[in-house]
Order: C-alpha cells, then sequence, then structure tokens
C-alpha cells in the first residue's frame, strides 16, 4: 500500500477499539479490516455465461484471555460497530471485570511483494470478457476432438488493516488475478480432460506478460493427447515428476504437517523431529510470502507480521515449523509470517504461503535417461493426506510411461499412493531447473486462502501406482 493512501479506520478509532477489547481484563485484542473488491467472468461452450463484480467490507475482533479467545466480526466500520463487536469478543472471553486499558500502535513496514501497472478493477469487462475469447478460440483450434472449453476469470483488490494490543499498526494491498481453463476432448476412447491456469500476484498486465493461447492450447493438447492413453500401471514404480508439476505433492503430504497448529494437536508426523533427519540429504524445503508476484506472495500476514522466507527442511534434516501468533506466544517462539485467514469474518490460523523445494544438481533429462522403467508425471492432480501418519493419495492428470529411459506412452487418470516422510526420504535424484506451479486454493478447517508451491524436476525411487492396467 502507498504511505499517501488513507487507512481504513484511524489509528485514534483503532486504540479506543483495542482498549475496549482489553477491558475485562484479556491480554491481547486485536482488530483485522478488510475492503475487498472482486470481479469474476466465466465462458463454457462458447458463451460468456456470467460478469460478476461484489465488494466485503468488514472488521473482525479478536480477544484473548489464557486459553480462551473471543471473536466477533462486523460489516460496520463506524466506531459504534467496532466498539459494539470488541464489546462482545471480550465477553466471548471473559466474563470477569476489568480496569481501562490504552493502546499505543507502531506501524509496520510491508514487504514488497509486487508492483502493480494496470489495476484490474480499472480494467473495462469488455476487455476480461476478450481474454475468455481469445483462449476459447485458441483451444478449439488445436483438434476437431475438442467438444468443450470452460474459462473462468478472476480478479480482486484487497485492503487490509490490522492493529493489536501489542502496539502492531501494519496494511496491505493485495491484487491477484487468474486465468483457467478446462478443455473436454472425445474420441474412440471415450472423453478426455486438459487444464490450465494462470494466476499471480499483479494486475491485468499478467496478460501481457504470458500468452494466454499459448495455455489454451496446452489444456487442449492435454485432453487430445489423453484420448490414446493407455491404463496406467498398478504397483511399486520409480516416478518422475516434472518441474512446477509436483510441488502441491509437498504442500499436502508434509507443508500441513509442519504447521504449529497441527503439531500442537499432535496431529503431525514431524512432531518433536525438530534437528532429526527427515528427508533425503537432497531436500531443502521453504515456505516464502515474499515471493515476487508468487499467487501465495503477501505484504504482511493476517495478523500485521511481515512475510518472510522461512527454511522448514535443509539438507533434509527439519529446522523448523511455521507460526502464527498465538502458537508462537504460546511456546516462547517468534512468528513466521503465517497467520493467514480467508477473510474479516473468520479466525487466524498457521497457513503456507509459497511453498517449494530449491534445486538440486542433477540435469532433467538424466534423471528421465538414468530411470530405466518407471511413469512420469507432467501435471498433478488434488489429493488427500492424513497429516497424523503422512499417507496420501493424490491424481496423476497427465502422465507417461518412462520405458529404457525414454517418455513414451501417454497414460490415463490414475493415482500416486504414498506415505510423505517416505517420499522425502526416497527423493534419490533432484534437478536443477526450479519451476513454480499452478495457483491454488487451501482448504484447512473450512477456509480457503490463496497458496502457491513449486520443485525442480525430481525422481522418487519408488511410489506406488493406482492404475488399472492388467
Amino acid at each position: 500500500m502507498s504511505n499517501n493512501q488513507a487507512l481504513l479506520v484511524e489509528p485514534d478509532v483503532l486504540s479506543r477499539v483495542l482498549a475496549r477489547g482489553k477491558s475485562t481484563g484479556a491480554e491481547f485484542s486485536e482488530v483485522f479490516v478488510e475492503d475487498k473488491r472482486s470481479t469474476s467472468a466465466g465462458l463454457d461452450d462458447g458463451k460468456i455465461e456470467q460478469v460478476s463484480s461484489g465488494r466485503d467490507r468488514g472488521a473482525g475482533i479478536r480477544v484473548v484471555k489464557g486459553d480462551t479467545t473471543g471473536f466477533a466480526h462486523t460489516s460496520d466500520l463506524s466506531e459504534k460497530g467496532l466498539l459494539a463487536a470488541a464489546e462482545a469478543a471480550a465477553a466471548a472471553a471473559s466474563r470477569g471485570g476489568g480496569g481501562v486499558n490504552s493502546v499505543s500502535l507502531n506501524a509496520v513496514v510491508r514487504h514488497p511483494v509486487n508492483t502493480i501497472e494496470k489495476w484490474p478493477d480499472e480494467i473495462a469487462k469488455r476487455d476480461k470478457v476478450a481474454i475468455l475469447q481469445r483462449v476459447d478460440s485458441a483451444a478449439r483450434a488445436v483438434h476437431k476432438a475438442i467438444v468443450q472449453v470452460s474459462a473462468g476469470y478472476g480478479d480482486s483488490r484487497k485492503r487490509i488493516l490490522i492493529a493489536n494490543s501489542d502496539g502492531v499498526l501494519a496494511a496491505d494491498e493485495q491484487v491477484r488475478t487468474l486465468l483457467r481453463v478446462s478443455v473436454v476432448a472425445s474420441g474412440d476412447g471415450g472423453m478426455q480432460t486438459g487444464f490450465q491456469s494462470l494466476g499471480h500476484t499483479i494486475g491485468f498486465e499478467v496478460f501481457d506478460q504470458n500468452d494466454v493461447e499459448e495455455l489454451a492450447r496446452s489444456a487442449a493438447q492435454q485432453a487430445v493427447t489423453k484420448l490414446s492413453a493407455r491404463p496406467a500401471p498398478s504397483g511399486s514404480l520409480p516416478v518422475v515428476i516434472k518441474h512446477g508439476s509436483g510441488g502441491v505433492l509437498f504442500h499436502e503430504a508434509c507443508g500441513h504437517g509442519l504447521e504449529a497448529d497441527i503439531i500442537s494437536k499432535g496431529a503431525s508426523v514431524y512432531k518433536d523431529k525438530r534437528g532429526e533427519l527427515v528427508a533425503s540429504p537432497l531436500v531443502t524445503l521453504i515456505d516464502d510470502g515474499t515471493m515476487t508476484a508468487e499467487w501465495g506472495a503477501i505484504g504482511v500476514d493476517d495478523e500485521g507480521h511481515p512475510s518472510q522466507r522461512n527454511v522448514l527442511i535443509q539438507d533434509g534434516v527439519l529446522t523448523d515449523y511455521m507460526w502464527d501468533y498465538l502458537r508462537a506466544r504460546k511456546e516462547g517462539r517468534r512468528q513466521s509470517g503465517n497467520g493467514r485467514r480467508q477473510s474479516y469474518q473468520h479466525l487466524p490460523m498457521v497457513r503456507m504461503t509459497n511453498t517449494f523445494v530449491l534445486n538440486g544438481p542433477h540435469d532433467p533429462d538424466a534423471i528421465v535417461r538414468d530411470t530405466k522403467n518407471g511413469v512420469y508425471v507432467a501435471k498433478l492432480g488434488g489429493g488427500q493426506v492424513d497429516t497424523a501418519s503422512g499417507d496420501f493419495v493424490f491424481g496423476m492428470t497427465e502422465a507417461y510411461l518412462i520405458e529404457n529411459g525414454e517418455i513414451t506412452e501417454p497414460l490415463r487418470d490414475g493415482n500416486l499412493i504414498g506415505n510423505g516422510p517416505q517420499v522425502l526420504r526416497d527423493i534419490d535424484l533432484l534437478g536443477n531447473d526450479f519451476a513454480m506451479g499452478n495457483p491454488g486454493t487451501c482448504g484447512k478447517d473450512g477456509q480457503g486462502v490463496p497458496v502457491g508451491d513449486g520443485q525442480p524436476t525430481l525422481r522418487v525411487k519408488s511410489l506406488t501406482i493406482g492404475g488399472t492396467a492388467a
């Protein structure tokens, strides 16, 4: 946010609201204010189905006393409305009496994660619709087998303001622009799908910097290629995962298990493992909210702490977890910039930002050549993971056989089945071609937040393939 942009709520009002929150003897009070404008558009079967705009504006008040948290939210940003919400949160946290508290606020400097050239809310809707029409035309031109194209556009411009009774005053302005395309191809083997997406924390200039027609062609070619695919094999095989396409595996299979609230519940296989070798020495795992323009980039987290780069695993050794305010306070640790919430109507919790594995020493082509027989995964789909055990199942939405060190026939959709900690240990080759993957939304306890993930090409020496081949 620019220095001369007015705050959503005046500091003296925030001070009085925070004091009201602590008036019943609570140790901590916090105000989170949000003003979000968004636009979305959808295209299906060559027709624009909807173009809509919305605005969400309000504040969430959190009050903490001991182990009890009171929370209230309101869409009324007047001082009266904020004070009423603070009283409700304070009452929820404590029913005892307390004295008058005053709060002095000091501004926090946000980490600059982007510059905006074209504010998306200032772009005409017809220009946004035109992007979808370009995608539709490009995808359909790939092959006569393409029978359906669906595309979605979205942008948001969100201002947030966080103040708390520790004296924090932080503000951020977050802009995100997103494009998704899904393609269906039909042939003798039935119908197959392809999907691609593009999203960054920058403005409409993202479409000057990226080729949307190529994105559409890639999704279409993915669907067409799968028409001639053979059933995926079953059993344990070496698996090579293409750069940028397997970050979701690390996000799900080990990232959630390194969130301090999961650790504190005893629901993580990584509990009490700091300082231990938990992965191949090739692996260094990072969570970084400061990555310029990436989907999970933030200037400050939703508790007002500046975003930062956190090393979670260094050369295979677990070095730290991710922390929010409450867990860090309880354990005597420093916050890591991972306190995030879906909106002002939600409490913050420990969440990832951009989570990725750093480059290794190996040539990606040599990794394939070194794999006599296996599976090459070009794109992973969604999955499920049990954080307590680390067991997971992920879909393969684009995969190929590796035969005699060469990528050969395409495979129909199948599953990767394994265990997160075991996969980390079984990475025996790690490429030098790091790339981030598609923009994602991470769901946890009913809340969704934007996240990014990535990794270089890598090989897991053995993973279970859940295919349908005999």
